[in-house]
């Protein structure tokens, strides 16, 4: 990733007025207003303007850090200087936080997207989902098809990647059962041990905040460290406010939207750095934590790793903006809802998907007694006639009990759609041959 230029000191003697004025003399001051108020760029991309515009770019940088004060608004986390940030709130970002309090909170809309009935089986993909995108994030070098299945199947992690794909997906289950409790330094240790188990070099830093200060935030590409943590001395204080924060023992004399609130909290994970490693993975755990605590339930069947690990480089730029830009928080909420945002639209699609699916299977399978579980497996038959499936797997992807996985997949043998061959000890159940003729028929 080419690391972003950092942003000029604004010059002395500035005069914001007359930059205004010049800005007016060449017809630019309405396009100035708006990306300003609206597009939030950072020094880069005002700098291309600069050059465009014929202006001098440090000049124009200093008219827009101006501007900013007067919109930008200060917050010291627990009212301490090294957590101290800025933030405002352009129109973009109202316009996201509107459309997500109309979906993801609530009941009506949230059913409108998700069929009650299907919700288990939803719920269960995408916190798969989540899980393998957040740790291939990380480094997990897997496919998403072998994760899934290995998931799917409840089978052993074979390596440290597979592992970590485990780890977090059992740290995803663990915040949907305990979304109530507070967010403790202990609740965060115990989070970051489920995320690292037998993956730390070291097994006493599974579940404990790092003790030395030979930590650094590096290029992968480049190997050049781009972000010095805070001095392990410092964790407790810092993340003792971080709590504080998290669950809501402070005001800032503005409003805090809890979204707002819960990408805070994701940065701030990166930012203060309390353990050796699996930072990220925590980090984005406890947003999803934090949403759910406050009645944001459909996030937990959307993908917001998913999103950002086909933009990584931007994520990771979205962090050095707010770090070399005064530690304005704007960048990374920007980004961030943009993501919640595409994650939002891939759900209703996939949803949208899976139900003209659902309804197609079913009107072939009219003349049949199929429950909705049974229907879904022969959906995914259709999609891909090599798929064979466990009793196992099918008590994993929909929540069941072994005995009721068992009885679908007979049930399927009964209908003579599928055939049980045996291997050793266990049972794999596969379509008959001519499969979709025999659902036409």
């Amino acid at each position: 990733m080419r690391l972003p230029e950092r942003p000029p000191l604004i010059p002395k003697g500035f005069d914001f007025t007359k930059l205004l004025t010049t800005l007016a003399q060449i017809g630019r001051i309405d396009e100035f207003n708006f990306i300003a108020s609206d597009k939030y760029y950072y020094y880069d991309k005002w700098k291309y303007r600069a050059k465009e515009w014929g202006i001098d770019p440090k000049l124009l940088w200093g008219a827009v850090k101006i501007y900013r004060r007067f919109s930008n608004k200060k917050m010291a986390i627990g009212g301490l200087r090294e957590l101290e940030f800025f933030i405002s709130f352009p129109s973009l970002v109202q316009e996201y936080l509107h459309e997500f309090d109309m979906n993801l909170g609530g009941s009506l809309q949230g059913e409108m997207i998700i069929p009650r009935e299907d919700r288990d089986r939803y719920l269960i993909s995408s916190l798969m989902e989540e899980a393998i995108a957040s740790s291939q994030l990380e480094g997990a070098a897997t496919t998403r098809k072998v994760a899934k299945q290995m998931l799917e199947s409840n089978r052993k992690p074979k390596n440290q990647a597979e592992q970590m794909i485990v780890n977090n997906y059992n740290a995803m289950q663990w915040i949907v059962r305990n979304k109530e409790i507070p967010i403790t330094l202990s609740n965060i240790k115990h989070l970051h041990a489920i995320l690292t188990k037998s993956t730390m070099a070291d097994v006493n830093e599974e579940g404990a905040f790092r003790t030395d200060d030979d930590v650094k935030v590096v290029d992968v590409q480049t190997g050049t460290a781009i972000y010095t943590p805070p001095k392990a001395e410092d964790l407790d204080r810092l993340m003792a406010a971080f709590c504080d924060f998290a669950n809501d023992r402070e005001t800032y004399g503005f409003f805090l939207h809890p979204i707002v609130k819960a990408i805070i909290i994701h940065f701030l994970v990166g930012y203060i750095h309390p353990f050796a490693d699996g930072n990220g993975r925590t980090a984005r755990t406890i947003f999803y934590w934090y949403l759910l605590k406050h009645g944001y339930w459909l996030i937990e069947f959307m993908s917001v790793s998913r999103i950002i690990l086909s933009s990584k480089a931007q994520y990771s730029r979205a962090y050095l903006h707010t770090e070399q830009d005064d530690n304005d928080l704007t960048y990374f909420l920007n980004y961030n809802l943009k993501c919640i945002r595409l994650a939002l639209v891939d759900l209703k699609l996939y949803i949208k998907k899976k139900s003209e699916e659902k309804q197609h299977a079913m009107s072939m399978l009219r003349s049949t007694t199929l429950n909705e579980r049974q229907i879904v497996l022969v959906q995914e038959v259709l999609r891909t006639p090599t798929a064979y499936f466990t009793v196992k797997q099918v008590e994993i992807k929909f929540g069941i009990s072994n005995q009721t996985a068992r009885n679908d997949l007979n049930g399927l043998v009964n209908e003579g759609l599928f055939e049980e061959r045996r291997l050793g000890k266990k049972s794999q159940y596969l379509p008959v041959k001519e499969f979709e003729k025999k659902i036409v028929s």
